[in-house]
């Protein structure tokens, strides 16, 4: 065995795609109401396990990811970026859904039968969101 081979038995690191991955198995899930034990059991993982995944702290082999991907009714190909360049990409469905709290919004707005409360609602968040975008910092007084 020479210094070269040994070398290559290193464990490999985590990369960006590992943890947008993670991202989205997580938002994924969550759609889904998932928990992290149901789906570790259903793939033959512990939660700790799933945990990992969902941080990007391990990756996920190809097969369990094609499993996962069965789980939750989605293509393998759900897990990664898009070919194509996008013109906004921070308008990527999985950042959002990624924030916390925004599936239960989500599916809090989607048992919202009556159109014009729905309007309502979505008016009042983008308030909201402009408020807080225009909120100047908070001036802290001199301590003097």
């Amino acid at each position: 065995m020479d210094k070269d081979s040994s070398a290559q038995t290193m464990p490999k690191q985590t990369t960006d795609v590992d943890r947008l991955v993670g991202i989205r198995i997580t938002a994924l899930r969550k759609a889904r109401g998932m928990s992290q034990t149901a789906l570790g059991n259903a793939v033959g993982v512990t939660f700790q396990q799933v945990q990992k995944y969902e941080k990007g702290q391990n990756r996920v082999g190809a097969g369990r990811l094609r499993e996962i991907a069965r789980l939750l009714e989605v293509p393998v190909s759900a897990f990664f970026e898009e070919s194509e360049p996008r013109e906004n990409a921070q308008e990527d469905v999985f950042g959002f859904l990624s924030a916390h709290g925004a599936i239960e919004l989500l599916r809090a707005y989607a048992q919202i039968e009556d159109e014009q409360m729905r309007r309502d609602v979505l008016a009042l968040v983008r308030s909201a969101a402009r408020l807080a975008q225009n909120r100047a910092p908070a001036q802290t007084p001199d301590p003097a």
